[in-house]
């Protein structure tokens, strides 16, 4: 879906959550994705698993996690929601598995801002067990 009223079209997981941004087709399609700006000022992710998530063995599909961390660090990475940025690196080790029906969470955080580029690591959990541990460099693209 690429209607800017996807939000309205999808009920969140959790209340007060909602799609980042409606309109970028890959993620919506991959997720959707929902999102929230805490008190804490950090930007965290929701995403219900269902069986559509999971590879053939039943196990939360590894590019889905990374799609969902890349989105949670790069929001993090953000001065302002209308800045672009493109991925120049990104790590990540899987600690544990999820699966469908699991309510699956993601943060990022902004660990440095540099003169052209940014650094920025996140977690994915489910509950208390962490699913996935990230770190990544954004390049911030100038606007035209």
């Amino acid at each position: 879906m690429t209607d800017n009223n996807l939000t309205d079209q999808l009920s969140a997981p959790l209340p007060g959550y909602t799609i980042y941004d409606p309109i970028d087709p890959f993620e919506n399609h991959a997720g959707p994705f929902f999102w929230r700006h805490l008190d804490s000022s950090a930007h965290h992710f929701v995403l219900q698993a269902e069986a559509q998530h999971c590879n053939s063995h039943g196990i939360l599909h590894g590019g889905l996690m990374m799609t969902m961390m890349d989105l949670a660090m790069v929001v993090a990475s953000k001065e302002n929601q209308d800045d672009q940025s493109v991925t120049v690196s990104m790590a990540t080790e899987f600690t544990n598995a999820g699966h469908a029906g699991e309510l699956i969470e993601a943060t990022g955080e902004l660990v440095r801002r540099a003169n052209s580029l940014v650094f920025v690591r996140g977690q994915i959990h489910t509950g208390d067990r962490v699913l996935l541990n990230a770190s990544a460099v954004y390049k911030p693209l100038r606007r035209r």
